[in-house]
C-alpha cells in the first residue's frame, strides 16, 4: 500500500504504512518509545493526526495491519465485520467519525447499532485524534449490559469487582478480605481471586470455599477463580462450581500463543460454562482481562503501536459475549505506561475504545509502585471514568494487593464515588443489601459500623 503524508510548518512528513500513521499518531507513551516506533517529536505526532483525519474509514477493511493469512484474531475480525451496522459512517473519514461520535446524533441507540460495524483498528485511529474530554464524552453515551446472576451495565449503575487475593491462597485471609469487601457493598460484578498457584485441586478448593459462602447468604453475584482457561475446563470436568471463565487475552494470536491459549481453547471453555447453566439472570459467562503493552513484552506485536493492538484484544473479547471486561492499565509497568498522564489516558481510551465496539468495560484503576504514579492519580482516573460510564471497577483491601504486589483502588474508594456521582450497585445486589441491613433509610449504603446487624451477621458464619 501507499504511503501517507501530511505538510505541518513547511516541512513534509511521510508515513511508510498504516502501521507507522497509527503509532505515530498516538499519544506519546513509553511502550511505543521501547519498541522504537513512537513519534520522535511532537510535530510529528501533529503531522500523523492530521494525515489520519483525512483517512477514510473504508480504508481499514482493505488494509490489514497483520496479513489475514498469519493471524486467527486479523481473520476474526475481517469475517466477523457486519458491513451493514457500518454502512451509516462508512462514507467518512476518521475525522468526521469523531466530529459525528461528539454529535447528538450519535446517542446511545446509534452507537449500539453500530458497533457490530466497527474493527478495532478504526476505533483506535478515531481515538487517537480525540482529547480525554472526548473519551470520556464518548463513552459516557455508549451501555452494554450484561448478566449471570446480576445485570451489569444498567444506567445509573456502578458495578464492582471484590478482588480478595491472599499471597498463600489462605482461606481465613480470603474470608476477611471478603467479609471487609462485602460491608462496603461491593462485589456484585465478580468475587473473583487471583490464586497464587495455578493448580486445579487449589483452584477446586477455593471455588468451594466461595460457593459455600454465596449460598450460605445468599449473595446474588457470581465467583471466579481467575486461573488460565485450560485449569478452569480441568476444574469443571471435575465438577467444580465453577460461574465465570477467565481468561487474560491479547490482539495478536503469537501473543495468545504466549499466553497459551487460541480462539479455539476460548471456544471450548465458553461452551462448557454455558453447558453448566448457572446463571440466573443471564448467560454471560466468559471474563477478560487485558493492557497495553502485553504483546509488545511477549514480542508479539508486528510493530504495531499498544494501544491499537490492545483495541484488537477487544475484538478477541467481542466473539465470546462476555459477562465483564476490564483493562489492568497500570499493571504491566512504566516500561509500556510511565506515568500517571500516560496511564490516565490509557485507561480512558481503553474504556472508551471497548464501549464503542460493544464491550462492558470494567477498569482495574492501578499502577506499579515504580511508576511515576500515586494514588492521588489513582483517584483522578477512577472519578473520569465514574463520570465516562465505566461498568466495574476492581477493589482490594486497602488498595493495595498483597499478592499481586500492586497498588489498585481500595473499597471505600468505590463506595465514596458511588455517593459522589449518585451511582448504585447493580439492582440484585442492591436488594440484598437491603435484606441484610446495610442500607440505610435513604437507600445509600453508609460505610460499616463496628456493632453493625449486617457484620454479626456475615461472622456469624463458621
Amino acid at each position: 500500500m501507499p504511503g501517507f503524508a501530511a505538510t505541518l510548518n513547511g516541512t513534509r512528513y511521510v508515513f511508510a504504512d498504516l502501521k507507522a500513521l497509527l503509532a505515530c499518531a498516538s499519544p506519546l507513551r513509553s511502550g511505543d518509545q521501547l519498541a522504537g516506533i513512537a513519534a520522535e517529536t511532537d510535530e510529528q505526532r501533529v503531522a500523523a493526526k492530521m494525515a489520519l483525519a483525512d483517512l477514510p474509514l473504508r480504508h481499514f477493511l482493505d488494509d490489514a495491519l497483520i496479513p489475514y493469512e498469519e493471524d486467527e484474531v486479523t481473520r476474526l475480525i475481517a469475517d466477523s465485520h457486519d458491513a451493514a451496522a457500518f454502512a451509516p459512517v462508512a462514507h467518512l473519514t476518521v475525522g468526521e467519525f469523531r466530529d459525528w461520535l461528539l454529535s447528538y446524533q450519535a446517542d446511545t441507540g446509534a452507537l449500539a447499532k453500530l458497533a457490530p460495524g466497527l474493527t478495532p483498528e478504526m476505533v483506535a485511529a478515531v481515538s487517537k485524534l480525540m482529547r480525554n474530554q472526548d473519551l470520556i464524552a464518548v463513552a459516557a453515551k455508549c451501555r452494554v449490559i450484561t448478566g449471570f446472576r446480576t445485570t451489569l451495565g444498567l444506567p445509573g449503575r456502578l458495578a464492582s469487582r471484590l478482588q480478595p487475593n491472599h499471597p498463600t491462597d489462605d482461606a481465613e485471609g480470603i474470608a476477611a478480605a471478603l467479609l471487609d469487601g462485602l460491608l462496603f457493598g461491593i462485589g456484585d460484578a465478580v468475587i473473583g481471586i487471583n490464586p497464587a498457584t495455578d493448580s486445579v485441586p487449589d483452584g477446586i478448593r477455593l471455588l468451594d470455599m466461595l460457593e459455600t459462602i454465596r449460598q450460605r447468604f445468599e449473595i446474588p453475584t457470581q465467583s471466579c477463580v481467575l486461573a488460565h482457561v485450560t485449569t478452569s475446563l480441568q476444574m469443571m470436568q471435575r465438577g467444580a462450581p465453577v460461574d465465570l471463565v477467565f481468561q487474560s487475552i491479547a490482539g495478536t494470536e503469537a501473543a495468545n500463543r504466549g499466553f497459551g491459549i487460541d480462539l479455539a481453547i476460548l471456544r471450548e471453555a465458553q461452551d462448557a460454562a454455558l453447558g453448566l447453566k448457572r446463571g440466573t439472570v443471564g448467560s454471560n459467562v466468559m471474563y477478560f482481562e487485558t493492557g497495553q503493552g502485553s504483546a509488545l513484552s511477549a514480542n508479539a506485536h508486528h510493530g504495531v503501536d499498544q494501544q491499537t493492538l490492545e483495541v484488537r484484544a477487544y475484538a478477541v473479547a467481542r466473539a465470546f459475549k462476555p459477562l465483564l471486561v476490564n483493562t489492568v492499565v497500570g499493571f504491566i509497568g512504566p516500561e509500556y505506561l510511565f506515568d500517571a498522564k500516560q496511564i490516565i489516558r490509557a485507561g480512558l481510551e481503553d474504556h472508551c475504545c471497548g464501549k464503542l465496539l460493544g464491550l462492558p468495560m470494567g477498569v482495574d484503576v492501578c499502577y506499579t509502585n515504580h511508576a511515576e504514579a500515586d494514588q492521588d492519580d489513582m483517584d483522578s482516573l477512577m472519578t473520569l471514568l465514574g463520570t465516562a460510564g465505566v461498568n466495574f471497577l476492581i477493589a482490594v483491601p486497602g488498595a493495595d494487593d498483597v499478592m499481586l504486589n500492586y497498588q489498585s483502588l481500595s473499597f471505600h474508594d468505590v463506595l465514596g464515588l458511588r455517593h459522589l456521582l449518585k451511582l448504585r450497585p447493580a439492582p440484585e445486589f442492591e436488594a440484598w443489601l437491603g435484606r441484610m441491613g446495610m442500607l440505610s433509610e435513604d437507600g445509600r449504603l453508609p460505610p460499616p459500623a463496628a456493632d453493625s446487624a449486617a457484620l454479626r451477621r456475615l461472622i456469624s458464619y463458621e
